[in-house]
């Protein structure tokens, strides 16, 4: 199954975005999808993760209240709504897929995912 991530871009700081996830298959909404980013010389770091059906939520800490995760099974697709952005929210954003959320959230053997390529969001004035 292949991930393809859009919707990233360069917004001015207080901005939104809305980034998108889509599989190629519909294995997809039996699988937990996750959204990472990956700034240049840091590590990839966990944003926020959905169950398969929707029903369990996972954010980082950095990011509640300011960014949704959601899908939509029916267009095999995940989204990242992403408001009142700020400069350090600047990072490729890749959306992962797992069998199990928490395994999204705690990054459990990463190697194992199902990833995309990645989309980048620059959040500059």
């Amino acid at each position: 199954m292949q991930l393809v991530e859009s919707g990233g871009g360069l917004v001015q700081p207080g901005g939104s975005l809305r980034l998108s996830c889509t599989a190629s298959e519909p294995t997809f909404s039996n699988l937990a999808i996750g959204w990472f980013r990956q700034a240049p010389g840091l590590e990839r770091e966990f944003v926020a993760a959905i169950s398969w059906k929707g029903g369990n939520l996972y954010y980082a800490d950095s990011v509640k209240g300011r960014f949704t995760i959601s899908r939509d099974n029916a267009k095999n697709t995940a989204y990242l709504r992403m408001n009142n952005l700020k400069p350090e929210d600047t990072a490729v954003y890749i959306c992962a897929a797992a069998p199990w959320a928490p395994r999204l959230v705690a990054l459990d053997n990463p190697q194992g995912f199902n990833w995309g390529q990645g989309t980048q969001v620059t959040v500059s004035s």
